[in-house]
């Protein structure tokens, strides 16, 4: 016998559209379950969205990864921490928006289940706070390299307040972001 279980938990941040989402999770003295992801339960509170593949990242304390975007074939991202601990970031690039350069952070752990929707028109990056973590995300659409852009991590324009102890762990790609004032953006 199939019984359904309690709809997520879906709360806007700071900037609307992005959305924290937090799973029901049932645990006892064996452990826990919960649904990393429902597409019915999503669409029912409101998240009508397709993702066409899944990433995972293991990373190191002190590594920092982005602020990537696609300014073509856009990727909403859907991201949750199966290990660890990270502060996770998204920043709004479309001109259009209200909140059209800010940036909103979420802690995400193994320990918090929480989720962070990222929509298409976002950079997106985080850093890891545990000494080790693993990050899986959906995305709504297939990684093009070729479109892929990255926005320096400690832009000023931006003004992002990452939890770091020190300088942070880059890639020589991240190293040689673009300015947000020089950044392709969104409509």
């Amino acid at each position: 016998m199939h019984r359904e279980g309690p709809a997520v938990n879906i709360q806007p941040t700071r900037i609307p559209d992005v959305l924290l989402i937090e799973p029901s999770v049932h645990g006892d003295h064996r452990g826990f379950f919960m649904e990393t992801y429902h597409q019915q339960k999503l669409a029912d509170a409101g998240l009508d969205v397709r993702f066409v593949q899944d990433n995972l990242s293991r990373s190191q304390r002190g590594i920092l990864r982005g602020l990537h975007y696609q300014i073509q074939h856009p990727q909403g991202k859907f991201v949750s921490v199966m290990r660890g601990e990270i502060f996770d970031v998204a920043v709004d690039l479309r001109r259009s928006s209200p909140t059209f350069g800010q940036w909103v952070g979420e802690t995400l752990s193994d320990a918090n289940h929480l989720t962070l929707y990222v929509p298409e028109g976002f950079a997106h990056g985080f850093c890891v706070l545990s000494e080790v973590a693993d990050v899986l995300y959906k995305c709504t659409d297939f990684y093009a390299p070729e479109h892929e852009r990255t926005i320096y991590w400690n832009d000023p324009d931006v003004g992002v307040e990452w939890p770091l102890d020190g300088p942070p762990v880059l890639s020589e790609k991240d190293k040689s972001g673009t300015p947000f004032a020089n950044a392709e953006c969104f409509p």
